[in-house]
C-alpha cells in the first residue's frame, strides 16, 4: 500500500499533464494554509507551487493552500538501534522558507505499549532540546503488546498512527507537508475527533473551538481574557474518540508555538525553534492518557496538609497590624483560616528579601504569633532583583554580582529590565551557581522571617519595558521571520530572547525547582510553592493559580475549565483568586465564588489594592453564613482531598476531574465544563449565573446522593433542575464510594485532631469502597519512606482494613458514619459486635450512627434489616 502511494505521489509531482485543477480540488475545510508565514498574492502563492482560490469573507479557510500532493522530504530506509529505529530524511530542493534545513534525522522509539516517541532534528547542527526530569519508561515496548501501529509514506514523507484495536487513524501527517527551517518548524495532522482539550494556558472552554482558530503558547504577563496567550505553556492535548477511547499528543518544545485548528478536524503545529519532539499516548481511556503523559513529565509533588486549608491575601494589607487584624477578624467570625499572606506591601522599596522597617518592622514577631496560633504565613517573592541600591546595601544584588548569576545582554553586561522595584536584574536559574545563590538568599531571609511557603509571581518573566531599559537588538531572535497569528511581540511583557543562554519557557520549571529545593533545605519540611507562570512538568515542584482574574460572573464560569485543564497538565494543586483579583466583587458573586472555590484544590481569596474589600467577614450575616458553610464543608472533606492528592502524587490520578474522564462513554459528559468531580466520588455543581436560585445540573448514569438534603436520584444520565438558594452548593456522592471526613475547625492543626466520620454511598448491590492516606502532613517523602498510614474501607457492612500504620492515627477515632442507600430502617446497628444505641434512620435511605472507634484498629459496623 505504501509503495503504491509513493508511486502515485511521484507521478502527480512529475507528470506535467496532471492539471493544477485536479491537485487543487478539495473541500474548503480540508485546505492547509500555504501562506502561514506571511500574506501572499496569487502570483507569490503559485510560485510556491500552492493553490490559490479566494472565498467569501475574511475568516475561515485559507485562500493559498497546499495541493493534494506537494514536494517535501524523502525518507530513507530504517536502521534498527538499541532505542528503536532511525532514518534520514532529505529534500532535493529547498522549501520556500529562509534557512531551510535539507537533511533531517528521524528517530522512532516505542517507549511503552501505549507511548510512541518520534523526534525530527537537524543532524548537522545542535539545536535546543528540552530535557525533562520525568520517569519515561526505558523498556522498549513489545510490538505484540503495542496499542498502535505505524505506517510511513516515504515521498513526500509522512506517518500515520492507528489504534491497533479498531484501525482508527490517530494521527496522519501526510495531509500537509513537513517543513523544517531554522526558525520555522511545521507539522500537520488529521484528528480522530473534534473533542479536543488542552494546549494551555488560555481563557477557553474545556473543549477547544476547531473552527479555523489558533492558540499561541508563549509565557507572558497577561490577565486572563479571550484570544491571548497567558502565563503558561503546555503543548499537550487530549482527544476523546468514540466508544470512550482517548489519546493524547505532546510536543516537547519550549519555543513560541502556534497551534492552528480546522474543522475537518485537523491541526497544524508551528514552532519557531528547537526540534520536533513528539509523544503519542494511546490511553486507551482518558485517565490512562494523562497517566502516560505524566510518566514523561513527572508526577506531581505532595503538598503539605495545611496548604489545603483556606488562604487569605490582598495587595493592600499595608502594615503588620492590618495583617494581624484581618486574621483575627476571620477567626472571631468563626471562619476557618490556615494561611495568612502578604503581597508586595511588606517589602522595603518593593525589593524582595527585605521588609519595610516602619510598616513591617515587627514582621518576624507577627509570623511567630501566627505560628503559635497554629497558622502559617506566606509572602510574595518575585524573581527579579533590584539593581539600583547603593553598593553594599542590598546583599541579594551585591552577592549575585560577585557570583555571576544574572542574565547578560549581547555585550556581556547584565541585562536590566524593569519590574516593581524599578530597574531589575534577572537570575539565570539554569546556572547551578544561581540556584545555590538563591538558596542562600532564602536561607538568610528565613532566618529573620520564618515563612512557611513562597509565592512566585512575575516569573514568565514579566518585564515592564520591551526587552531591556537599553532597548533591543534588531535581530532574528527578537524579530523572527514568523510570529504566531495573535501577532504577539515576542519580547513584549518579557525580555530579549538573544540574551538567554537557554530557552525562556523551560526556565520556569527550573526556577520553581530552585524555589522548592531551597525551601525544603531551609525548613526541613515539605515545601509549598505557588507559581503564576508554568510549563510542562511544573506540577513536580509547585501549585499554580490562574492569575489576575476579574471579579465578574464570566470569569467565575471560566475558572472551572482553567482548573480542569491544569489537572490534565499534571498540576492538581490549582485554583483561581476567589471573588476575583481585579475590580469590585458583589456579595452574591463572592458567595457563589466561595462555594465554588471550596472545591478548588487550592483555595485562596485575593484581590487588588484599589478594590473594595472582599474578606468573608465584610459581608452581611446571610452571606457570611453561606460562606462559612462552604468553608466548613471543605474542611470536613480535607482527609478525602488529601487522599486524592496522594493518589495524584503516586499514581498520576487527577483530583479535580472532568466528567468525561470518569464517564468516557457517556456522550453528555464529553462536553461539560460547568460541573466537575473530585476524584471519582463527588460531583460538584456550582451556581454560575447571577440571581439563580435553581440549577440545571447533569447527573451521569447511576445513583447519586445529595450531601445537602439526603435525597437520592437513580438515573440513566440526564439534566435535572436542582434547588440552589444562596446558602447551598449542590454536591452529590456517587454510589459505591466511601468518603473519609473529619469534624471541621478554624485551622487544620485543630481539625486534624478531631474525630473522623465516614459518608458511605451504597450501590444498588449494597457495596461501597473508599480509602484514607494519613501521615503527619508536613514531613518529607513520607510515602517514599513508608512513614504513613493507609486504611481501606469496604461496605456491605462497613469494614476498616488498616493496610499500613505508623502511629499518625493513634488517638484518633471514628466518631460516626452516615450510610446512604439503606432501603429500610435497621432493627439494630452493631459496632465491633456491640449494639449502638445512638443511631437514626431518615429519608428512606440514610442511617447515621454516633461511634468512638479507634482509627488505628480494624473495625466493623453492620446493621440488620
Amino acid at each position: 500500500r505504501n509503495y503504491v502511494l509513493s508511486l502515485l505521489a511521484r507521478y502527480l509531482l512529475e507528470d506535467g499533464d496532471v492539471s493544477r485543477d485536479i491537485k487543487c480540488t478539495m473541500a474548503p475545510e480540508s485546505r492547509f494554509d500555504c501562506a502561514k508565514d506571511r500574506l501572499l498574492s496569487q502570483r507569490e502563492c503559485e510560485e510556491r507551487g500552492c493553490c490559490y482560490a479566494p472565498l467569501p469573507g475574511a475568516e475561515g479557510p485559507p485562500w493559498c493552500f497546499y495541493p493534494s500532493v506537494y514536494p517535501g522530504y524523502k525518507m530513507g530506509p530504517f536502521t534498527p538501534t538499541t532505542r528503536g529505529q532511525t532514518a534520514t530524511l532529505t529534500r532535493a530542493t529547498p522549501s520556500y522558507l529562509p534557512r531551510d534545513i535539507s537533511t533531517l534525522h528521524l528517530e522512532v522509539i516505542e517507549e511503552a505499549a501505549g507511548c510512541l516517541h518520534l523526534t525530527l532534528k537537524d543532524p548537522s547542527s545542535q539545536r535546543y532540546e528540552v530535557k525533562l526530569p520525568g520517569d519515561v519508561p526505558q523498556k522498549k515496548a513489545d510490538t505484540l503488546d503495542a496499542l498502535y501501529t505505524t505506517e510511513y509514506q516515504s515521498d513526500p514523507f509522512g506517518f500515520i498512527v492507528r489504534r491497533k484495536s479498531n484501525g482508527r487513524v490517530i494521527m496522519n501527517t501526510t495531509v500537509a507537508p513537513l517543513l523544517f527551517a531554522d526558525q520555522y518548524l511545521q507539522l500537520s495532522t488529521s484528528l480522530a475527533s473534534s473533542l479536543v482539550s488542552g494546549l494551555g494556558e488560555h481563557y477557553t472552554s474545556l473543549l477547544l473551538d476547531l473552527n479555523w482558530t489558533s492558540l499561541t503558547l508563549w509565557n507572558r504577563d497577561m490577565a486572563p481574557h479571550a484570544d491571548a496567550n497567558l502565563y503558561g505553556s503546555h503543548p499537550f492535548y487530549i482527544v476523546q474518540e468514540e466508544d470512550g477511547l482517548a489519546h493524547g499528543v505532546f510536543l516537547l518544545n519550549s519555543n513560541a508555538v502556534e497551534v492552528m485548528f480546522q474543522p475537518t478536524p485537523a491541526l497544524t503545529w508551528v514552532a519557531i525553534g528547537g526540534i520536533l519532539d513528539l509523544y503519542v499516548f494511546m490511553g486507551p481511556d482518558p485517565q490512562s492518557v494523562t497517566r502516560q503523559y505524566l510518566q514523561v513529565i513527572g508526577y506531581p509533588m505532595m503538598p503539605p496538609y495545611w496548604s489545603l486549608g483556606f488562604h487569605l491575601c490582598r495587595w493592600g494589607y499595608t502594615t503588620t497590624n492590618t495583617t494581624r487584624r484581618v486574621a483575627q477578624r476571620m477567626h472571631n467570625a468563626k471562619f476557618p483560616l490556615d494561611v495568612q499572606w502578604n503581597d508586595l506591601d511588606y517589602a522595603n522599596k518593593r525589593r524582595v528579601f527585605t521588609f519595610d522597617p516602619w510598616r513591617f518592622g515587627d514582621l518576624p514577631e507577627m509570623v511567630e504569633e501566627f505560628h503559635k496560633r497554629g497558622m502559617k504565613y506566606i509572602l510574595i517573592l518575585d524573581p527579579g532583583i533590584s539593581s539600583t541600591s547603593p553598593p553594599g546595601t542590598y546583599p541579594p544584588f551585591d552577592d549575585g554580582l560577585k557570583r555571576d548569576v544574572f542574565i547578560k545582554n549581547a555585550t556581556g553586561h547584565i541585562l536590566i529590565g524593569k519590574v516593581w522595584p524599578g530597574p531589575t536584574a534577572f537570575p539565570d536559574f539554569t546556572n547551578p551557581e544561581t540556584r545555590q545563590w538563591w538558596e542562600d538568599c532564602i536561607r538568610d531571609f528565613h532566618s529573620k522571617v520564618p515563612v512557611d511557603g513562597l509565592w512566585i509571581d512575575m516569573n514568565e518573566p514579566a518585564n515592564f519595558v520591551q526587552g531591556s531599559v537599553e532597548g533591543c537588538p534588531d535581530g532574528d531572535l527578537e524579530h523572527p521571520p514568523y510570529t504566531p497569528s495573535e501577532h504577539i511581540n515576542i519580547i513584549r511583557f518579557t525580555f530579549l530572547i538573544s540574551f538567554y543562554t537557554f530557552n525562556k519557557n523551560i526556565n520556569v520549571p527550573k526556577t520553581l525547582h530552585a524555589h522548592k529545593n531551597a525551601l525544603m533545605k531551609v525548613r526541613g519540611k515539605r515545601p509549598f510553592v505557588l507559581s503564576r507562570s508554568s510549563f510542562s512538568s511544573i506540577g513536580r515542584f509547585s501549585g499554580v493559580w490562574t492569575g489576575d482574574v476579574r471579579s465578574d460572573w464570566e470569569q467565575l464560569r471560566y475558572s472551572i475549565p482553567a482548573v480542569l485543564q491544569f489537572s490534565l497538565f499534571g498540576v492538581p494543586l490549582v485554583g483561581a483568586d476567589i471573588c476575583g483579583f481585579g475590580g469590585n466583587t458583589t456579595e452574591e458573586l463572592c458567595v457563589r465564588w466561595m462555594q465554588l472555590g471550596a472545591f478548588y484544590p487550592f483555595m485562596r481569596n485575593h484581590n487588588d489594592q484599589q478594590n473594595a474589600p472582599q474578606e468573608p467577614y465584610i459581608f452581611g450575616q446571610k452571606a457570611q453564613a453561606a460562606m462559612r458553610s462552604a468553608l466548613n464543608l471543605r474542611y470536613s472533606l480535607l482527609p478525602f482531598l488529601y487522599t486524592l492528592l496522594h493518589h495524584a502524587h503516586t499514581a498520576a490520578d487527577t483530583v479535580a476531574r472532568p466528567l468525561f474522564m470518569e464517564f468516557p462513554t457517556d456522550p453528555n459528559s464529553q462536553t461539560i465544563d460547568r460541573q466537575f468531580l473530585w476524584g471519582s466520588s463527588l460531583l460538584i455543581s456550582p451556581v454560575l449565573e447571577q440571581g439563580a436560585e435553581e440549577l440545571a445540573a447533569y447527573l451521569p448514569p447511576g445513583t447519586w446522593y445529595s450531601m445537602h438534603n439526603v435525597s437520592y436520584l437513580t438515573i440513566k444520565g440526564q439534566y435535572l433542575l436542582l434547588p440552589a438558594p444562596l446558602d447551598i452548593i449542590n454536591v452529590h456522592v456517587r454510589e459505591g464510594h466511601i468518603i473519609p471526613q473529619q469534624e471541621p475547625a478554624l485551622m487544620t492543626t485543630a481539625s486534624r485532631r478531631n474525630p473522623f466520620f465516614l459518608t458511605v454511598a451504597l450501590s444498588a448491590g449494597g457495596w461501597a469502597r473508599g480509602d484514607l492516606f494519613w501521615d503527619d502532613g508536613d514531613s518529607l517523602d513520607t510515602f517514599e519512606m513508608g512513614n504513613y498510614c493507609y486504611v481501606i474501607f469496604i461496605a456491605g457492612q462497613v469494614v476498616s482494613d488498616p493496610l499500613r500504620l505508623n502511629g499518625a492515627l493513634d488517638g484518633l477515632v471514628l466518631g460516626g458514619l452516615q450510610v446512604f442507600g439503606v432501603p429500610s430502617p435497621p432493627l439494630y446497628v452493631l459496632a465491633n459486635g456491640d449494639k449502638v444505641r445512638d443511631f437514626t434512620y431518615r429519608s428512606d435511605t440514610k442511617v447515621s450512627s454516633v461511634l468512638a472507634l479507634p482509627m488505628s484498629e480494624e473495625f466493623t459496623v453492620q446493621w440488620a434489616l
